[in-house]
C-alpha cells in the first residue's frame, strides 16, 4: 500500500467518526435554523464529494473512501446520541441505522466519484459540479414543501440552503461557462431529487 493510500485509509474512518459524532453535536448545540444543517442529508453528502476532491485521482480510491466515510458516520451519529443524550445504544444496529449506512454506499460512489470529476474536464466536470449544488437545491425545495404547510421557519432553511448551493457553484466551478453549464444541470438534478425523496418517504 502507498503512503498516499495508507494517509487515505487513516482519514477516511476518522472523518468518518467526526462526520456522524459532531453532526449530532451541532443538531444539538446550534440554535435554529442553522441547526437544521445537521439533519442535512445535503451535507453529508458534500463531505463525501468533499473527500473526493481532496483525493484529486483515482475514482476507485475516492469512491471507497467516501463509502467508509459515510458508512462509520452513522454508528458515530448513534454513539454520539447514546452518549450525550442517553439514548438507547442498540440504535446504532437498529434497521434504520443499517438502512442508513446502506444509502451511505450508494451516495459515498456517487458524491466521491464527483469529487474526483470535479477537477477534470467536459461533462464530467459539469455534472459532477452540478451534483453538490443540486442536492442543497433539492433540499430547499423540500424546505419549500414544508413551509407551505406551516412548518415553523422553513423559509430560513430555503435561504440558506440556496446561500450554500450558491457558494459550492462557486467555489467548485472553475469557470464561468462550467458554473453557468452546472447550474442548468443542477436544476433538473434537484427536482428528480425530491421526487425520489417523497418516494421513500424522505
Amino acid at each position: 500500500m502507498s503512503p498516499a493510500s495508507r494517509t487515505l485509509a487513516l482519514v477516511a474512518p476518522v472523518a468518518g467518526f467526526l462526520l456522524g459524532f459532531l453532526d449530532f453535536v451541532w443538531i444539538t448545540r446550534v440554535p435554529y435554523p442553522f441547526a437544521e444543517l445537521g439533519n442535512s442529508t445535503a451535507t453529508w453528502a458534500v463531505a463525501a464529494f468533499a473527500l473526493g476532491w481532496w483525493v484529486r485521482v483515482g475514482v476507485v480510491r475516492a469512491a471507497v473512501a467516501a463509502v467508509v466515510l459515510l458508512v462509520v458516520a452513522v454508528p458515530a451519529y448513534y454513539l454520539a446520541a447514546a452518549l450525550l443524550q442517553g439514548d438507547d445504544p442498540a440504535v446504532i444496529v437498529a434497521p434504520t441505522s443499517l438502512l442508513w449506512m446502506a444509502s451511505g454506499v450508494l451516495a459515498g460512489v456517487v458524491f466521491g466519484v464527483a469529487g474526483v470529476w470535479a477537477r477534470t474536464t467536459g461533462w464530467r466536470q459539469v455534472v459532477a459540479t452540478a451534483l453538490p449544488v443540486a442536492v442543497f437545491v433539492e433540499e430547499a425545495l423540500r424546505f419549500v414543501g414544508r413551509a407551505r404547510t406551516g412548518y415553523p421557519g422553513a423559509w430560513w432553511n430555503v435561504v440558506i440552503d440556496l446561500g450554500l448551493a450558491a457558494l459550492l457553484l462557486e467555489l467548485v466551478g472553475r469557470t464561468l461557462r462550467v458554473r453557468l453549464l452546472a447550474a442548468a444541470v443542477a436544476l433538473p438534478l434537484a427536482v428528480v431529487g425530491t421526487f425520489v425523496f417523497a418516494a421513500v418517504g424522505g
